[in-house]
């Protein structure tokens, strides 16, 4: 029985502790939801407070934002009037000034419709005036035609013919005494400059020949040189460009070209081909190519020294190239590069004494040439050919000018053109520095002379000096001294513009008068 209670006993605690715990829970879970609903409480209370304040906030700053904007409205719109007003004022004083203007507009208008209608009046008296002056000068004429027993076109043409040679005469005395006072103010100053020039650059110079000669150390290298079949002399010269003469000259050949460059690249070849031994048309072609190479950069190196040395400031490479390509070029055997250098001392020298620019004159004396560097690849004058490339490499107008003037293609813009071109025809025409074939001499002393004979009244003419004076002999009976000084004029003009030379020709016109009497 016991045991049962016991059982019991702890039955109805457990039981009993159960309800408690249930109890407990019970009450701990009803707190937990008035919490959380006093807190959601809380939550909402404060977030409908912050929403009133932003909502506070958003209307104030709306304000500022209106009452802003209503004030900058307020503001342009007092500028926006006050400009209004500016227009509005001068508007006003245009419309005056225009008004007034009108006003004597219209008052010019009335004055010029008076001043027509006079005039129309004026023109029509004048017309009935003209009309019996027309009636009275044909009566006058007639008389004058009776009286003179020449017609009115007739008298006209003597009267013309006679003011004509007055005209002719009085210009020809004018012109002699302008020459005379010219020629003793510029004569003297002339020749000390060019003297002086020419004496500051005093050099000679040595005629470029056609031919060149190898000397060889034995004549079995003769048939070495025409190879097996002639192989390697038809190589030699398809390389080179050159003609290889092979004669019974002992120990030599000549080696023939007009080209100075192809020459000087054929004379080293073959040197060079002799010296080794080895020569095939291989090793031909491997040292033409390498020659070639040597010469430009040879002929490089002398252009940029040439720069150097005249100070003319610095010069674009491929100029420099061109300029160095001269050195194997002539022009009536004359060597294109010297004669350059000499043109750019000449002329700077002449601007040193007339206090030009020293460095352009010389510039372009040292250019005027550049075409003849190419003139044979590229269709037109050396002259055209140079002003090209100097422009295309940044050349000034000046120096571009100075090479398409000295041989008067264009007019020079600039005292240091004229001066290129003057010392152009000094480094030419100077004895000894070209020769020209025999047939174009005569030839040009031929058109000289054929050029004076075709004038009137001319009796003779003579080319002397190797074409540089035309002595031209005139009827005296038919030329006066004063037509004599025109008709050496119109010859010296026709020179000019027929026949190509260097320098100047000089034409001198003789009238000799004779008396002669005898004594019986």
């Amino acid at each position: 029985m016991s045991v049962t209670m016991a059982i019991l006993l702890i039955i109805f605690a457990a039981a009993i502790g159960a309800i408690v715990g249930a109890f407990v829970l019970y009450n701990v879970s009803i707190k937990k939801k008035e919490y959380a609903k006093q807190k959601s409480e809380d939550i909402i209370r404060n977030a409908n407070q912050e929403k009133d304040n932003i909502i506070k906030n958003a209307e104030l700053a709306a304000k500022e934002l209106m009452i802003k904007a209503r004030n900058d409205i307020d503001r342009e719109y007092k500028e926006k009037k006050q400009e209004n007003q500016k227009w509005e004022k001068r508007l006003q004083s245009k419309e005056i000034a225009l008004d007034k203007k009108q006003g004597y507009i219209d008052n010019r208008l009335e004055q010029i419709t008076k001043k027509q209608e006079s005039l129309a009046h004026k023109e029509k008296d004048l017309e009935n005036r003209m009309q019996s002056l027309d009636k009275i000068i044909a009566q006058e004429q007639k008389q004058l035609e009776k009286i003179s027993g020449l017609s009115k076109d007739e008298a006209k043409n003597v009267l013309i013919k006679n003011v004509e040679e007055e005209a002719k005469k009085e210009a020809a005395n004018r012109l002699k005494n302008a020459e005379d006072e010219l020629k003793k103010e510029s004569k003297k100053l002339s020749q000390e400059i060019l003297s002086t020039s020419m004496e500051k650059i005093a050099s000679s110079y040595v005629a470029e020949r056609t031919v060149s000669t190898v000397v060889l150390p034995n004549d079995e290298m003769k048939g070495r040189i025409i190879g097996r079949e002639g192989r390697n002399i038809r190589s030699f010269e398809k390389e080179t460009g050159t003609d290889l003469i092979i004669d019974d000259t002992p120990e030599v050949v000549v080696i023939s070209s007009f080209n100075p460059l192809r020459r000087e690249i054929a004379k080293i070849v073959l040197e060079k081909l002799v010296k080794d031994g080895r020569i095939h048309p291989a090793r031909i072609e491997e040292t033409v190519k390498k020659v070639k190479e040597d010469l430009q950069q040879e002929a490089m190196e002398e252009a940029k020294q040439v720069v150097f040395d005249l100070d003319i400031g610095n010069i674009h490479p491929e100029l420099v190239k061109y300029l160095g390509l001269l050195k194997y070029r002539t022009s009536y055997t004359q060597n294109a590069l010297s004669h350059s250098i000499e043109v750019a001392y000449l002329a700077g020298a002449m601007a040193g004494e007339l206090g030009l620019n020293i460095k352009l004159a010389k510039r372009g004396g040292l250019l005027h040439d550049i075409g003849k560097a190419v003139d044979q690849e590229m269709e037109g004058s050396h002259t055209k050919i140079g002003a090209d490339l100097a422009k295309k490499y940044g050349e000034d107008k000046y120096i571009i000018n100075a090479i398409m003037s000295h041989h008067g293609e264009v007019p020079p813009i600039c005292i240091e053109s004229v001066l290129v071109s003057i010392a152009d025809t000094l480094s030419a025409a100077r004895p000894g520095a070209r020769r020209e074939k025999l047939e174009n001499y005569i030839q040009r002393l031929e058109e000289l002379e054929q050029i004076a004979k075709t004038q009137d009244s001319v009796k003779n003419a003579y080319a002397i000096q190797a074409g540089r004076e035309l002595r031209v002999i005139v009827e005296s009976g038919l030329v006066d001294d004063a037509q004599s000084i025109m008709l050496a004029r119109d010859i010296a003009k026709s020179i000019e513009n027929k026949v190509s030379y260097t320098g100047q020709v000089k034409v001198v016109v003789i009238r000799e008068s004779r008396a002669v009497e005898y004594a019986n």
